[in-house]
């Protein structure tokens, strides 16, 4: 009898030591920082500095995800998710507006897995899918240069940065999708492509109509089907304010003129306003522990949990900074070491290290060398825009990796 009660209670303690480390709602694996060898003291120096944001009105809150090993190590919620009209605690759910780092999470994403369909060749033309698309002229010698697919996903197409949604309106008569790419299509080039790195939504919003011209669907709908339902990304979605079961949960962005906040609605102007939500640029909404999942999969060759996401070699490419752009920092849609990569910190790897910010304040970093990822997602645009988290992302990213001790 004794030998048995001995049994039974060996049997009770595994379940109960297995059961502390799974998230039983069939997400991500949750376990404490030292079981993935990083060291907790060190780690929980990240809640003073996102802490001392806050308090400086940078943010009014904020959610950390740190992911080891394929594991979540750490999430936790700070300070607020609204502060007008009213206050509103921030928890670990919430969902916040990606702003640009969609580009990556929604479309870099898909268009590497149109890539492995078959779908396009990085040095296909734009023009072979969007007709009339131009290229980039030299204006000494006329000499004409196409602007290819890698270009827009390198930020070295020539393209300009951005552009007003009253420009075009006022140029074609209407906001909608069309007007914008038609616009996009003739404005003129600012450099011969790959000499340069200027980062553009312009691109991305390219790329989307290049996916919708291969696929026959919008952006949107190609995303939830092939990235964000394959890594079972339950709370990830484009024009959160159309869908009922999640637009609780989601942290308002800024105060509009009338009084209101934007909720639900992306805040990017040409993805709100011309593109209606469906954009390449900005649009995705997300929480922490979803953007978890997909640095896991990113992390462990594009499979998570037997459900693979990308191919391995595929995740090889669009990490990876084409060597005829070596010297601009940028891969497939990730910016691994440009200039807009303060981001990273500096102590992750200094050139496979790869990630994405967003300009309401949200950013995501993957070193694939230490199986580490950190996703910090804030909505410093509320109430109104005029936060800032550039200085606190690096300082975040250095403790998380100086946590590391094995």
């Amino acid at each position: 009898m004794k030998k048995l009660l001995l049994v039974c209670a060996v049997l009770f303690a595994a379940v109960a030591c297995s059961s502390q480390s799974v998230n039983h709602d069939g997400k991500i694996d949750r376990v404490s920082p030292s079981e993935v060898g990083m060291d907790p003291a060190r780690l929980s120096k990240v809640d003073d500095i996102i802490n001392a944001s806050i308090e400086n009105k940078e943010i009014p809150g904020a959610v950390l995800a740190v992911v080891r090993n394929g594991k979540l190590a750490y999430i936790k919620a700070y300070g607020n998710k609204s502060v007008y009209p009213e206050v509103t605690p921030m928890t670990e759910d919430v969902i916040f507006d990606l702003a640009s780092c969609s580009k990556v999470v929604g479309t870099a994403m898909s268009m590497a897995r149109l890539l492995e369909q078959g779908g396009y060749r990085l040095t296909d033309r734009v023009d072979m899918y969007i007709p009339g698309f131009q290229p980039y002229v030299d204006p000494e010698t006329g000499k004409k240069t196409n602007i290819r697919i890698v270009d827009l996903l390198t930020h070295s197409s020539g393209l300009p940065p951005y552009v007003s949604p009253d420009v075009v309106i006022k140029d074609k008569g209407v906001a909608d999708p069309d007007s914008l790419m038609s616009y996009i299509c003739t404005m003129k080039r600012v450099y011969k492509p790959t000499t340069k790195f200027e980062y553009s939504c312009l691109n991305f919003i390219t790329l989307q109509n290049v996916l919708q011209k291969i696929t026959g669907k919008t952006l949107a709908e190609y995303a939830q089907e092939n990235i964000f339902d394959v890594l079972g990304m339950s709370s990830t979605t484009y024009m959160a304010s159309k869908k009922a079961d999640l637009i609780g949960r989601v942290a308002p962005t800024e105060k509009q003129p009338d009084g209101s906040v934007l909720l639900g609605e992306v805040h990017d102007p040409l993805a709100r306003v011309m593109n209606h939500g469906n954009s390449g640029n900005a649009g995705v909404f997300s929480t922490a522990e979803d953007l978890a999942v997909l640095a896991a999969a990113l992390m462990n060759d594009g499979e998570f949990e037997g459900k693979q996401v990308l191919g391995k070699l595929t995740v090889e490419t669009m990490t990876r900074v084409p060597s005829e752009v070596k010297q601009l920092g940028r891969s497939l849609g990730w910016d691994n070491y440009s200039p807009y990569a303060s981001n990273n910190g500096n102590l992750f790897h200094p050139t496979k290290t790869f990630g994405h910010t967003g300009y309401t304040g949200t950013s995501i970093i993957v070193d694939p060398v230490s199986k580490t990822s950190v996703i910090l997602l804030t909505h410093r645009v509320h109430p109104v825009d005029k936060g800032g988290v550039v200085r606190l992302r690096a300082l975040v990213a250095n403790v998380v990796a100086s946590s590391i001790v094995e």
